[in-house]
């Protein structure tokens, strides 16, 4: 079994150090913004699903440094400067940043995937209902303020998958925990700073959480597979750096 060690520690590395700069500054754009101009950067900024009117590509990457509100940004922040400064200086600054990169694409990726399947069966039953393809483009520009009873939770379903964006670093920041139990795996992780559980029990368990909360979504206004898309990705990619011996950089 191999043994991974840093060859020096850093308390802010580089990257950690400038992700929790950016995903500041852009959080105190959003207040700002907002307040000042109502300028809405979350829709600009965050992530929509294809086929949204608000969709851009570039959501792929803004969508990282968006945070719903204060207890979302500091809570993903502290598990990244927690777990990221021990991955980079593991890792060194230019490979952690291609592995938080990855990771938070990959996370969008997956959630975008399930999503893509949840809006697939919506429209069957909206197609089945009587809609066209022509009629539910139209809404997704001009959403109805009513709509028949027997569909009506199904056309807000519908509406709610391209009308939402998803923010947040918490695909990537799942990533890093990945990462820190897979190196780590022997380390204690202290649950609410009392309760001792190895690093890679506490992965794996909150991994099978993530996974529940996903399938029964709940609570429905959390990501859960773009947190399960970061850790797949990271398992995955460290897996091929393993094979390569190209962990570190």
């Amino acid at each position: 079994m191999m043994q991974y060690r840093p060859a020096g520690f850093n308390f802010m590395p580089l990257v950690v150090k400038n992700l929790l700069i950016i995903n500041g500054l852009f959080f105190l754009a959003t207040i700002s913004l907002e307040t000042a101009y109502r300028l809405d950067l979350i829709r600009m900024l965050g992530l929509f699903m294809p086929g949204s009117p608000h969709f851009q590509p570039f959501q792929f990457v803004t969508h990282m440094f968006m945070h719903a509100n204060l207890s979302h940004i500091f809570f993903n922040m502290f598990a990244l400067w927690m777990f990221g400064t021990a991955i980079e200086n593991l890792m060194g600054s230019q490979r952690f940043l291609v592995y938080y990169l990855v990771t938070g694409f990959g996370a969008a990726f997956l959630h975008l995937g399930v999503n893509y399947l949840e809006v697939w069966s919506l429209r069957s039953e909206l197609l089945a209902a009587g809609y066209t393809p022509g009629q539910l483009r139209h809404i997704l520009e001009f959403p109805p303020e009513t709509a028949p009873s027997d569909i009506a939770g199904t056309l807000a379903a519908y509406i709610r998958k391209f009308i939402v964006p998803t923010v947040g670093a918490s695909g990537a920041v799942f990533g890093i925990l990945l990462a820190f139990g897979m190196f780590f795996p022997n380390s204690y992780i202290y649950l609410f700073f009392a309760i001792p559980i190895k690093a890679k029990y506490f992965v794996m368990a909150y991994g099978a959480l993530e996974l529940f909360f996903g399938i029964t979504n709940r609570p429905g206004n959390i990501a859960h597979f773009a947190h399960l898309g970061g850790m797949v990705f990271g398992y995955l990619l460290i897996r091929y750096w393993r094979r390569k011996r190209r962990i570190f950089y």
